[in-house]
């Protein structure tokens, strides 16, 4: 996962960069790298051809804007530049921050820092340098090794991802881990999922019933395509699901109508199910697990999908995880974003009304939570997640670069409702 990145700027003999004694056209303290920062935000799909780890290269269009993201934790001056070069001919490109445009123009040259202008920024947050190529007598634009920022804004920490920008780009992933009552043996963990009007971005996993051997929740996938996913890992520890003995593979027991099951793998690996379905902002969804110990040592784990436009309770899956003997432990959700090229874009899930069910048939209502975060938070690469309550329930906000977030590892407790869901359990069995 990602390391920390975070750059603290001070100078032993109190000179500051772009301050009084510096040359603002030739001392940047802070070199960015594209490839963990950048976007082309204007056609996602040119992405993965224009930005690289290497920088910003094959740039040929002069209709994409590209922004670079940074995070600064005072106002004041930002002098931005560019480590960039043109292999032929010259271009002319716009610079932007905060709305205020520079044009530079680029002659034929090997890679040097070229110094764009002097801007402003009020307060401290995430702010975006953003080039667009605004005339070009050769084959492409520019490459560009990296976004120079210096000047008084500077002059504590700023945040940017410094390596590992897959992880980077594909932003922090946040978590709900709902404390449960102590003592008690859960069979079934119920949730509810609602995905506010323009956050359903795609790339975004809103995950509604975790637990300790998988997860449960529904996706964004495309454009076109939305899923229904619900995985349990196998005991047997690998990314390559060919790998594993057929002792540990997980069995698949039985499946609703309309779905697709198989083996994943990537991130662990296991049995997973999923089931195409064009699933809607604005609209509460409802998730259901149960999970028992069952026979020579193996736990069954079965999740049911309850959408209002079909009004019934379907089977998703039921899959037998062999070497394990346990019932429900550690429910939890999270949200993540699973494609690097909308790794800019914002997405938020609203969680609600969560309880579990013992062995002995009590419900319990789940109203505190902890909001954790995965390694690209805690090692300040992005600082864009946040988490707690809102109304009735939970909800969780991922990437876009908003400024203000949750403290990771803080608790949170939603308002009870005393209402047990009405579940006919038995019609499911």
């Amino acid at each position: 996962m990602l390391l920390s990145v975070f750059v603290l700027v001070s100078c032993a003999n109190g000179t500051r960069p772009g301050g009084s004694g510096s040359d603002p056209e030739t001392d940047f303290s802070i070199r960015i790298p594209p490839g963990g920062n950048s976007w082309v935000v204007n056609d996602p799909g040119a992405n993965e051809d224009v930005i690289s780890d290497s920088g910003i290269h094959n740039w040929t269009d002069t209709g994409q804007v590209i922004r670079t993201w940074f995070k600064v934790t005072a106002p004041g001056k930002v002098y931005v530049g560019l480590n960039a070069r043109v292999p032929e001919g010259t271009s002319v490109l716009r610079v932007t921050l905060e709305g205020d445009t520079r044009e530079i123009v680029l002659d034929h040259t090997d890679y040097k820092d070229v110094y764009a202008g002097k801007f402003e920024v009020e307060t401290p947050g995430y702010y975006y340098v953003e080039l667009q190529g605004k005339e070009r007598s050769s084959g492409y634009i520019a490459d560009i090794n990296e976004i120079l920022i210096g000047g008084s804004a500077t002059e504590e920490t700023v945040y940017y991802v410094k390596d590992d920008f897959y992880w980077g780009r594909r932003g922090p992933s946040v978590h709900l881990n709902y404390e449960v009552p102590a003592a008690k043996d859960i069979l079934w963990f119920y949730n509810e999922v609602t995905v506010p009007e323009g956050e359903d971005i795609v790339g975004s996993y809103f995950m509604a019933n975790g637990f300790g051997q998988g997860y449960f929740g529904i996706q964004v996938n495309s454009e076109s395509e939305r899923r229904v996913l619900f995985s349990v890992w196998s005991p047997y520890e690998t990314d390559d699901p060919s790998g594993i003995p057929d002792d540990y593979k997980i069995i698949l027991l039985d499946k609703g109508d309309d779905v697709h099951a198989g083996e994943f793998g990537n991130e662990g690996s296991g049995g997973q199910s999923y089931r195409k379905f064009m699933w809607k902002a604005e609209t509460t969804y409802r998730f259901l697990l149960k999970g028992e110990p069952s026979e020579n040592n193996s736990t069954d784990f079965t999740a049911w999908f309850f959408a209002p436009e079909t009004g019934e309770w379907e089977l998703m899956a039921s899959f037998r995880r062999p070497h394990t003997s346990t019932y429900l432990t550690r429910p939890h959700s999270f949200l993540e974003n699973f494609r690097t090229e909308t790794g800019f874009k914002s997405r938020k899930g609203l969680y609600s009304n969560q309880w579990v069910r013992d062995v002995s048939g009590e419900w319990h209502e789940l109203t505190r939570a902890k909001f954790t975060a995965d390694a690209t938070a805690r090692k300040e690469a992005r600082m864009d997640y946040a988490g707690g309550t809102e109304g009735s329930g939970f909800f969780m906000r991922n990437c876009g670069f908003f400024s203000k977030n949750t403290e990771i590892d803080s608790y949170h407790t939603r308002q009870d409702t005393g209402v047990p869901p009405s579940v006919d359990l038995s019609a499911l069995e």
